[in-house]
């Protein structure tokens, strides 16, 4: 019989958002492919998990593929982790559950961390109805994107990393203009965890004025002219 790739979510910062199902998971698995070996290793050493890893990003991601299929099919059962959160938001994973589906290998899909949610929920803004976007392009399509973008009336989650939040902010406000409501989490989950909520403006200006730091979270409302 074939075996089963297990996607399990891995904290986003607090070590207690892991789950006792994620752990009995990682422990009874043949192998882990972790998108960070590095970062992994310190994870499940907390958590006394000892199983192998191998290291599956978005650089090998193409090439291994097919081989963790083929194992797959023999019979070994494999998890897939990413540095934090839900294998597949925004991290490999989407590439290898493909795979598998036309492979007719089964998948299971734990529950569990994932920054867009709690973002979306504490940002005040409508949340029934979203558009996850990820992150923007970098160079290429990044205007076109956000022409798309500006007229649909579902609220927008995007992601960001600290250093590109200015611009991404700017941006926004030169396409959506700069009343939009809007919200920024950062930190989520952690020590130093903070929501700034108000328009693309004002947002931009505040991170303008201040050295934020940590991985990014922004709730921007929908068009509702």
């Amino acid at each position: 019989m074939a075996g089963k790739l297990y996607l399990v979510p891995t904290p986003i910062g607090n070590l207690k958002d892991m789950t006792f199902r994620a752990i009995e998971t990682l422990n009874e698995v043949d192998l882990i492919l972790a998108e960070d070996t590095r970062n992994s290793g310190k994870l499940l050493k907390h958590f006394n998990v000892s199983t192998s890893m191998r290291s599956y990003h978005a650089h090998n991601e193409h090439k291994l593929t097919e081989e963790i299929i083929r194992q797959l099919k023999e019979g070994k059962n494999f998890a897939l982790i990413t540095d934090a959160g839900s294998p597949g938001i925004s991290d490999p994973g989407y590439l290898l559950a493909k795979a598998c589906i036309e492979n007719e290998v089964e998948i299971c899909a734990l529950p569990g961390a994932t920054a867009l949610v709690p973002a979306l929920t504490v940002s005040g803004l409508i949340s029934n109805e979203f558009v996850f976007v990820g992150f923007l392009p970098v160079k290429k399509g990044r205007q076109g994107k956000l022409k798309e973008l500006k007229n649909e009336k579902r609220t927008l989650v995007f992601y960001e990393s600290p250093h590109k939040i200015i611009k991404t902010l700017k941006d926004l406000v030169d396409n959506f203009g700069a009343g939009r409501k809007a919200s920024l989490s950062r930190e989520i989950s952690k020590k130093f965890e903070e929501t700034l909520r108000g328009t693309l403006g004002e947002l931009h200006e505040t991170t303008e004025q201040r050295n934020l730091k940590g991985e990014m979270v922004l709730v921007v409302e929908g068009n509702s002219e």
